[in-house]
């Protein structure tokens, strides 16, 4: 009827007649329309369509088992996924390369201690696992969000401040290498010292000689500063940051006391991460090398012993790191003056209270300039969770582990740690949008722009 009235008008506003079949007419507006359904949905397919690939494929060659023999269907089912993602590129090439690491183990065609090796040594992959984690975790600051959570929980005193600071990175160190660990935790310390005792005092600290190497001051008798450490410690110059602190007072003598605190303050702040980050990585087989090391000697020595796994290392190790690290913090804090062991109670002076409420400030304002938690935050979260776990009760030796549902033998903590770390390279960043699914309007630049707006990243 729409039809009928725009070439009635048109009639009469020529006063020509129009020679139209009405009726082809109408019978080709459903054709467009259903056309430009179907190139919509073509569209929306195309978009996702490694994901798709991802999950069909296995799917479409799961009939591979069932009609050949076992072992060798099994293996042709692998050799072809590994084919067909290849060629399609819906995984990087080499993390589909690193497939056989995860299903000759889960599916019985060869144990990992035979497959690693075609690579390199089984404990290489479990440390290449705890490099990727680190770098999911820095990719979304995770890291940074532990860390200022625990800070505005233990408080902003310098003694629970060093703290703060060591219990989060040990944690960290935990999982992550030592020098992944210290490196994120590094522009944090040097926000809050900032914030503490003002830029410049930092630099007074610190002369920079013609080359760009910090120098300590020479009257401390401290060494150089590495490169590394500078560019580390450079990284949140750029924020914004309260102005130095003065110190309102006309005696000489007890400004340069309240110098020499800060002084030692600002020392046992930065010495503590490292310290830290070296006690945390004893407590686990992935935090720190030294300890794949040992594993991997004790491996080649005594093959068949299979006594030391991050379960049996951790319920070992991780009552000594406790144990050490509240030794560490309380030589440190003694030793630089963070608290002291008398009876009689000092009055604070008032620039440090200043100070003291400045860093409280400047720690809650970094973590609201976070934003909310975002779907990506939660899933690194979930994942590294997924990854302590599942290390820990693969064979706990004193109970059964889920590693006996599989043939004896087979997996190990490399085969675990590589199977999370290939699902952090497919698994969405952002929460998948069902709406947009079901909008043939919507096209993929308005989802990233939509996920740009919203902080989150494809």
């Amino acid at each position: 009827a729409r039809l009928r009235g725009v070439l009635f008008e048109l009639q009469f506003d020529t006063g020509a007649p129009v020679h139209t079949d009405i009726t082809s007419s109408s019978q080709a507006a459903p054709a467009s329309c259903a056309m430009s359904v179907l190139v919509a949905v073509v569209k929306k397919i195309w978009c996702v369509r490694k994901f798709i690939i991802l999950i069909l494929t296995p799917v479409i060659l799961c009939p591979i088992l069932i009609t050949l023999p076992p072992q060798e269907g099994k293996c042709l089912f692998v050799v072809l996924l590994m084919a067909l993602y290849w060629c399609t590129e819906a995984l990087p090439l080499a993390v589909t390369a690193m497939l056989p690491i995860v299903l000759f183990p889960f599916l019985g065609i060869l144990p990992s201690s035979k497959v690693c090796p075609q690579y390199f040594l089984d404990t290489n992959f479990l440390f290449l696992s705890g490099l990727l984690m680190a770098a999911a975790i820095e990719e979304w600051n995770l890291h940074r969000r532990i860390a200022l959570k625990v800070l505005m929980l233990v408080g902003v005193q310098p003694a629970r401040l060093i703290l703060g600071m060591m219990i989060t990175t040990a944690f960290l160190s935990m999982w992550l290498s030592n020098t992944a660990s210290t490196a994120m935790m590094l522009p944090i310390a040097n926000a809050i010292l900032k914030s503490l005792y003002g830029e410049s005092f930092c630099r007074e600290n610190t002369i920079k000689s013609g080359d760009n190497i910090p120098v300590t001051l020479q009257e401390n008798g401290l060494h150089s500063v590495p490169t590394e450490l500078q560019l580390l410690t450079d990284v949140e110059q750029s924020k914004e940051l309260p102005e130095k602190v003065e110190i309102p007072t006309d005696n000489h003598s007890d400004m340069e006391k309240e110098r020499e605190y800060q002084n030692r303050i600002w020392k046992a702040f930065l010495i503590s991460i490292p310290y830290s980050a070296s006690i945390g990585g004893t407590a686990t087989l992935t935090g720190t090398a030294p300890n794949l090391i040992l594993l991997g000697q004790l491996r080649s020595i005594f093959p068949g012993c299979d006594v030391i796994n991050f379960g049996s290392w951790f319920i070992f190790a991780f009552p000594l790191m406790i144990l050490f690290l509240i030794l560490s913090w309380l030589w440190i804090s003694i030793s630089h003056g963070a608290f002291s062991l008398r009876c009689k109670s000092e009055k604070k002076p008032e620039i440090r209270s200043d100070a003291e409420a400045k860093a409280k400030e400047v720690i809650r304002e970094d973590y609201r300039k976070l934003g909310p938690v975002i779907f990506a935050e939660k899933a690194v979260f979930v994942f590294f969770c997924l990854f302590a776990i599942l290390l820990f009760t693969r064979d706990p030796k004193f109970i059964p582990g889920w590693a006996s549902v599989f043939k004896p033998g087979f997996t190990s903590d490399a085969v675990t740690g590589i199977t999370i770390s290939i699902i952090l390279f497919f698994f969405p960043s952002e929460k998948p949008l069902i709406s947009w699914c079901f909008d043939l309007k919507a096209s993929w630049e308005s989802l990233k722009k939509s996920a740009k707006i919203s902080g989150r990243k494809l």
